[in-house]
């Protein structure tokens, strides 16, 4: 880590109106070496992927529907299976490279291609899947669905997604359909997701660097849940950091035993684990 990259993510999802750009590239920034990471080499990254969807911005036609619009510039982009199983696919610069990645990246890149191109629209955060929706996300309601909106799936190329397909990707989650959850999705909870299924993907120990950084950034984030420090501290473990580690599950041990004292108790027994490491 780097205090430049991290005070700069810190700024940026704290700071309305929230880029999710470069929330997103500040993410991927975490993956280069450190050197790559102070001001002026940053500087050159975030240029340069903001270029990149600048330049996606610049393709897509003037006139026509607005998902067409957005389709004959972003058709390219699309998802396979073995996807899931890159990091790459979480990482912004790299998406925006293969034209390939996780449905919530490809879902940034035609939002963030149609602001540019002054065509409205706005992420959907669908249960087990990402989409876009297309239409004015000030307007959006939930009660009076009359057409005036559309939804498309970056991940099949932008193909429209009707509404009952919408209903049955949900079901198929094992949650209930509801409206509510076509609603236009904050960026920080995007930021937030990206970093989700980043920690997922980095869960085998191998991988503990790459958790303890979608942690620590996850932690950065205004609203987050508090049981991410136990993670932090599991990652610290599993990296053999035991002297963090230790201190790090002793603090969110006092922080959450009061509320809940059988969490408390097994933030102690990793505790436990790590000051065995020390010895």
């Amino acid at each position: 880590m780097t205090s430049e990259s991290r005070e700069r993510f810190a700024a940026v999802v704290r700071t309305a109106p929230h880029r999710l750009d470069i929330a997103c590239l500040l993410v991927a920034a975490e993956s280069l070496p450190a050197d790559r990471r102070s001001a002026a080499p940053l500087d050159r990254f975030l240029d340069a992927g903001l270029a990149a969807l600048d330049d996606l911005a610049a393709r897509v036609p003037a006139h026509g529907r607005p998902d067409q619009r957005l389709r004959a510039a972003l058709e390219p982009f699309h998802g396979e299976p073995d996807d899931y199983a890159l990091l790459e696919s979480s990482l912004l610069p790299e998406v925006l490279r293969r034209r390939r990645g996780l449905p919530i990246l490809l879902s940034t890149v035609w939002t963030e291609v149609a602001r540019r191109a002054g065509v409205a629209a706005y992420g959907v955060g669908l249960p087990g899947h990402f989409v876009v929706g297309v239409g004015d996300p000030t307007t959006f309601d939930p009660d009076a669905m009359d057409g005036s909106r559309l939804l498309v799936d970056p991940w099949r190329g932008g193909t429209l997604l009707p509404y009952d397909a919408a209903r049955d990707l949900v079901e198929r989650s094992g949650q209930v359909f509801r409206r509510a959850q076509l609603a236009p999705h904050d960026p920080n909870a995007t930021v937030s997701r990206v970093l989700t299924n980043i920690r997922t993907w980095a869960a085998a120990p191998l991988r503990a660097p790459v958790r303890l950084w979608a942690v620590e950034l996850a932690l950065l984030l205004p609203r987050h849940d508090v049981a991410l420090r136990r993670e932090r501290g599991r990652a610290l473990l599993d990296l053999g950091a035991y002297g963090e580690a230790v201190r790090a599950l002793d603090d969110y041990a006092d922080l959450i035993e009061p509320l809940d004292p059988d969490e408390g108790q097994r933030a102690r027994r990793l505790a436990a684990r790590a000051r065995a490491g020390l010895n």
